[in-house]
């Protein structure tokens, strides 16, 4: 199943290499390096399937938890991946309901399994 999903990263390595990765799963990737760069694609009214966001962007420091939450009240239907480095008992009743979690740094099959997950998911 094709699936539009909309990466956010603040790390343009990371973001570039997910990207092309999720693709490569067989996945249209829509990539945003920020929160308002992310609420922009959303407000377009572009179909997208999922939301993956790094907890942590440079410009805001829970910017992935808040981008979330706002992402849910545009797209109700949206499934949430996050993603970050840090420990996730900082975060976890931060979450939106039904969100998954992918600890970094990760490898290629942990990414396309938590996406394939992810997206098995219903809602």
């Amino acid at each position: 199943m094709m699936a539009v999903v909309l990466l956010v990263e603040d790390d343009a390595f990371i973001r570039e290499l997910a990207a092309e990765l999720i693709q490569e799963f067989g996945h249209h990737t829509h990539s945003a390096s920020d929160m308002d760069e992310a609420l922009l694609f959303l407000r377009s009214g572009q179909h997208v399937d999922a939301l993956i966001a790094d907890i942590r962007l440079k410009t805001e420091s829970l910017g992935g938890l808040e981008l979330a939450r706002q992402a849910i009240r545009l797209r109700p239907k949206l499934r949430v991946l996050y993603t970050t480095g840090s420990a996730i008992s900082k975060f976890a009743d931060l979450f939106v309901d039904g969100a998954h979690f992918l600890r970094k740094p990760y490898t290629l099959s942990q990414l396309q399994y938590s996406v394939e997950q992810l997206l098995a998911a219903s809602l």
